[in-house]
C-alpha cells in the first residue's frame, strides 16, 4: 500500500512538473485580439441567464 502512495505521489508531481514545462515551450507571441464590439447580444445574453437562474432558485424555493 505504501508503494502505490509513492507511486501517486512521484506521478503527480511529474505531472506538475509537465504542466508546468510544456506551455513554455510553444511561446509565441500572437497577435492582439480586435477589439470587442458590443451588439447588444452580450447584454440580452446576460439578462437571459439571470432570468434562468432566477427561476431556478424560485422553482427550488417553492418546491
Amino acid at each position: 500500500m505504501e508503494i502505490l502512495k509513492v507511486e501517486f505521489f512521484v506521478m503527480a508531481v511529474f505531472a506538475l512538473a509537465i504542466s508546468l514545462l510544456l506551455p513554455s515551450i510553444d511561446a509565441q507571441s500572437l497577435a492582439p485580439a480586435p477589439a470587442p464590439t458590443s451588439d447588444g447580444v452580450a447584454v440580452d445574453q446576460g439578462i437571459a441567464y439571470g432570468l434562468m437562474v432566477l427561476a431556478l432558485l424560485l422553482t427550488y424555493i417553492i418546491h
